[in-house]
């Protein structure tokens, strides 16, 4: 039996966390960049939600709401995105490179496909029975890498679910602009197994995932999942060429965090905010607090 509540629990987290670090970051709280996962909350929800302890989940430059859908602690990520030494990498990996336990992420496009295809067949080898997943977006299907990981996957049969998140636009780009042909036909090419979904409903979204990933375990082979969702923020902190009203239309029709919320009693949904609120809040400041790396002059890299 899923439990709704635990469902809205985690994209509200996803949510607010997202809201808050897009809230802040003029204010010079954070380095580097960032990129939110404003909008395609139900995709890291749904799929992760079937995660055993051994598998390993490998995610992209858009990571913050994998890292949490995977059970990463919020204070951490804070302190990372803000260079502290509590960061998810003592602040050295910054919003899109990070590690906790089999939790991976980086900011190189196509390139995190060939390590977690490398890791699943890692995997195969130890006959562990471990599953990878990793994310990419449309904007990834541009790069060689992808074609050339997709071929010693299936050849090999990788144990390994690649969830391809399209919400549509590659930065600036509309997908429509940049990607001839069929993007499902991409991974039939190599005989890799291919589902689509368009859907914002969490449900949805774990219902398919739950299927493939018991296909994958029980069969050792890599599968594909097409998931059409939508970008409400910018790409990364306000580089956004659509119209308000465009987005806005997605916000009234496809919203994740809306939809799970109208299934849930008012008190319980008003009970989870008020604790997700708290918790984030609480989380921020204590990041705020925490201390930068301290430099000896007499040597050539930070002490921690």
């Amino acid at each position: 039996m899923v439990d709704q509540n635990s469902l809205y629990h985690s994209l509200y987290l996803i949510r607010h966390f997202e809201e808050t670090v897009l809230e802040n970051f003029s204010k010079g709280v954070f380095y580097g960049t960032t990129h939110t996962y404003l909008g395609q909350e139900a995709n890291a929800v749904g799929v992760l939600y079937h995660l055993q302890s051994e598998d390993i989940v490998v995610s992209n430059h858009r990571c913050h709401g994998h890292y949490l859908a995977y059970g990463g602690e919020l204070r951490p990520l804070f302190a990372e995105l803000m260079g502290k030494v509590t960061g998810v990498c003592a602040g050295r990996g910054g919003s899109q490179h990070l590690h906790w336990r089999n939790f991976y992420s980086n900011g190189i496009l196509g390139g995190t496909l060939a390590m977690a295809t490398g890791m699943a067949l890692a995997e195969k080898r130890k006959a562990s029975h471990a599953v990878v997943i990793t994310f990419l977006g449309d904007g990834t299907l541009g790069e060689g890498i992808v074609y050339e990981t997709l071929n010693i996957a299936a050849l090999w049969k990788a144990p390994i679910l690649y969830v391809l998140e399209n919400n549509h636009i590659a930065q600036t780009t509309p997908v429509q602009l940049a990607l001839a042909g069929d993007i499902a036909d991409r991974f039939r090419a190599f005989g890799i197994p291919v589902y689509e979904i368009d859907t914002s409903d969490v449900l949805n979204v774990l219902s398919i995932s739950g299927g493939l990933l018991e296909d994958i375990r029980d069969e050792s082979i890599p599968q594909a999942l097409i998931l059409h969702t939508c970008r409400f923020g910018p790409h990364s902190k306000g580089d956004d060429t659509r119209s308000d009203e465009e987005i806005q239309q997605m916000r009234r029709k496809r919203d994740p965090v809306k939809i799970q919320a109208a299934r849930l009693e008012d008190n319980d949904r008003a009970k989870i905010e008020r604790e997700v609120n708290h918790e984030i809040q609480q989380a921020f400041l204590q990041a705020i607090d925490d201390p930068l790396p301290s430099w000896d002059s007499s040597i050539s890299s930070p002490v921690l």
